[in-house]
């Protein structure tokens, strides 16, 4: 087991005592209705910026704190947690599941690598493609996770041949990994269930707000935000930063030929994954049409996810074999604590809202009247997009979108003109290894080095904030 560092056992004790000193402060701090709201929020921004206990189970603390501050009741809070917003993720996480299982990611993520060729830069481009698609609908560490091995195997090619691992060797390993770990955070972005801050910001504005953003009216900001950072990677990647002049690897197609015949014929299980996928996918993109066409359906993101989810453990791949794509044992793999942390958030969120924290901020945002709307929108995604870099991008947004929000209510502007880009900001964290999973699992592999990752993600974290601007005053309005 390893040590207990010095911080976070400092920010252990340091939350408790935080939110005993402002409920025993004299007076009211705030308000008599919003200190308590405060004295929870400190202990859990303390604990979740510092990681001193799983964010997971800091996200409980309202369901345990709030009862006995008469913040809330046990129902009202506990409602929060089973926010519809919740269960479309958990959808989301059910389909993800049933493609690892029957290793249908892998077999789409191959034969995208097996259509881009053996140019070193072609294959650069193909693990970028593939990793981003693979994001969009499975996590960004499985993402990963799938695409490492393989990269592995390439690289593993140029170690061992004649003139050993060069320079534009190094260089090309260098790239991959950097493509993988970059498009597998990029990818995550197109959809709502790609990365977990875009469902914390949807959750709220749905339950505070009533404001819904439908799965492809997202997709159609996503996708093309995804495209053009995807673009602008692997132009800084393979052109600016870390060229490789190699030209043909032959042997490549070779290796990824023999992991694709590993794979065999696509087996009845992965056909009928397939098949729920494809539907899903397309129900979403055309739910509006759809009600629209049946009148009354009311169908919803979060019903077609429960839809999906449910027909992965009751369509059957073999029924007189009672084999299924996915068993309820297969949900010990789900990131339950992911959807715990969804409610957490959610339930502060909805304490805030209650003792008229928002209210607060927006009267005291609309108090100064010399602060120019794009100035405060371009620092507040600034602020979001490096401070990711540091801690952990849900706990982030749930705490930093109800801020957003008073703060455009206060300037008089359009909410999703400022919250839609500060939460697209999140996943935009390039510099550092700690910054995401995926780039602490490609620089775990030891081709890359915190100075080269740095190098090339401060250029692109500078590019985000001035894309995330351009989106939020030009896209934003037209789209929502």
């Amino acid at each position: 087991m390893k040590p207990f560092p010095a911080y976070k056992f400092a920010a252990f004790l340091s939350g408790p005592l935080a939110f005993l000193a402002v409920l025993a402060f004299p007076g009211d701090l705030v308000t008599a209705a919003m200190d308590p709201v405060i004295a929870v929020a400190v202990w859990m921004i303390i604990w979740w910026i510092s990681e001193a206990v799983s964010i997971s189970v800091t996200a409980l603390l309202p369901l345990a704190l709030f009862p006995l501050l008469g913040i809330m009741d046990i129902k009202s809070v506990s409602a929060n947690y089973a926010n519809p917003i919740v269960f479309l993720f958990f959808g989301g996480f059910v389909i993800a599941l049933a493609l690892e299982k029957v290793q249908l990611h892998r077999r789409i993520a191959l034969s995208i690598l097996k259509i881009t060729g053996t140019k070193a830069n072609g294959i650069v481009l193909g693990f970028m493609i593939a990793t981003a698609l693979m994001s969009m609908w499975i996590s960004n560490t499985a993402s990963t996770v799938v695409m490492l091995p393989i990269a592995v195997s390439v690289i593993t090619l140029l170690m061992d041949d004649a003139d050993g691992f060069t320079k534009n060797d190094q260089n090309f390993a260098l790239a991959i990994m950097l493509g993988i770990a970059f498009s597998a955070n990029i990818g995550g972005m197109s959809t709502l269930i790609g990365t977990p801050p875009n469902s914390v910001m949807l959750a709220f504005l749905n339950e505070t707000y009533q404001i819904d953003i439908g799965f492809f009216q997202w997709m159609k900001l996503g996708v093309p935000f995804s495209l053009i950072m995807l673009a602008v990677a692997y132009f800084f990647i393979v052109k600016v930063f870390y060229p490789n002049h190699l030209g043909v690897i032959g042997s490549s197609s070779t290796v990824i030929q023999s992991e694709l015949d590993k794979l065999g014929p696509m087996s009845r299980g992965e056909k009928v994954v397939l098949a729920i996928f494809l539907l899903t996918a397309v129900a979403w993109m055309l739910r509006s049409a759809i009600n629209n066409w049946i009148p009354g359906l009311g169908l919803t993101d979060t019903t077609i996810s429960m839809i999906a989810a449910v027909a992965m453990f009751v369509v059957p791949i073999n029924l007189r074999k009672g084999s299924f794509p996915l068993e309820w044992p297969d949900t010990s793999r789900l990131p339950w604590g992911i959807l715990i942390l969804f409610g957490g958030g959610l339930a502060l969120a909805s304490g805030l809202t209650q003792g008229g924290f928002i209210d607060m901020i927006g009267e005291f945002i609309a108090s100064k009247e010399n602060w120019s709307v794009i100035l405060v929108t371009s620092v507040l995604i600034a602020i979001m997009l490096f401070m990711t870099e540091l801690m952990s991008n849900v706990a982030l947004v749930t705490i930093l979108v109800p801020l957003v929000v008073g703060i455009a209510i206060g300037m008089d502007t359009p909410i999703l003109q400022m919250v839609i880009p500060v939460t697209l900001a999140s996943s935009c964290a390039f510099m550092l290894p700690m910054a995401t999973p995926p780039n602490a699992i490609v620089f775990a592999s030891g081709h890359i080095r915190v100075h080269q990752m740095a190098r090339i993600g401060v250029v692109l974290n500078v590019l985000a904030v001035g894309l995330l601007i351009l989106v939020a005053y030009y896209v934003v309005p037209i789209l929502f």
